[in-house]
């Protein structure tokens, strides 16, 4: 992180310690992230960073809530204008996908958070946003088997959890591999995979 990085105005600070925390979580376990490690990636004084944030759950949070907005918001801008539900879904898959590579410290973040076994609120933020981004995936699965794109007797429920579980297990496999690399590469095959078995059989 630049030193000029002290002088920054209150909201480019907040956005500022949001990158920093997640470049930090694609280097080391989030849970042992120090707000003393943050200040010192932002080349700042502990104080200065406390006087944006009033406490490291509050940097969380803002994180999260980052994290939140600028994923829902790429899925969203993937999909639009596709009539397709399915070319939709792929669009979302590809998109998320995306996301993650450039992020990496992201994913760690969120399996991070929902690992904790008490209900922070940076916890619920990331129950939120699941939440969310399966409420866009089921609607979709309706819409497909409305428009005879999916399989009459598909399970929405089921079809959003394999759809992120999906994306989940790539995930880990590159974190145990060392890199997201790999991530991006295997997308479309195994896509490919989860499309056959939700579309409509013929």
């Amino acid at each position: 992180m630049p030193s000029h990085s002290r002088h920054l105005p209150a909201e480019e600070r907040r956005a500022a310690t949001v990158r920093a925390v997640l470049e930090l979580a694609a280097e080391q376990n989030p849970g042992e992230i120090t707000t003393q490690a943050i200040a010192r990636r932002m080349d700042l004084s502990q104080g200065a960073l406390f006087r944006h944030f009033p406490s490291k759950e509050s940097i969380w949070q803002a994180t999260m809530a980052w994290v939140g907005e600028r994923l829902l918001a790429r899925v969203d801008r993937a999909a639009r204008g596709l009539d397709s539900p399915l070319a939709a879904m792929e669009a979302i898959f590809m998109a998320h996908i995306d996301f993650i590579v450039r992020h990496p410290g992201v994913p760690r973040m969120l399996f991070s958070e929902l690992q904790r076994r008490e209900e922070t609120p940076a916890k619920q933020m990331v129950q939120a946003l699941i939440s969310r981004y399966g409420e866009r995936l089921r609607f979709l699965v309706e819409k497909g088997k409305t428009c005879g794109e999916l399989a009459p007797e598909l399970e929405p429920a089921a079809a959003t959890t394999l759809f992120i579980g999906t994306i989940q297990g790539l995930v880990v496999q590159a974190l145990l591999a060392g890199g997201m690399e790999r991530v991006q590469a295997e997308a479309p095959g195994v896509f490919a995979i989860y499309r056959r078995g939700i579309g409509r059989k013929s």
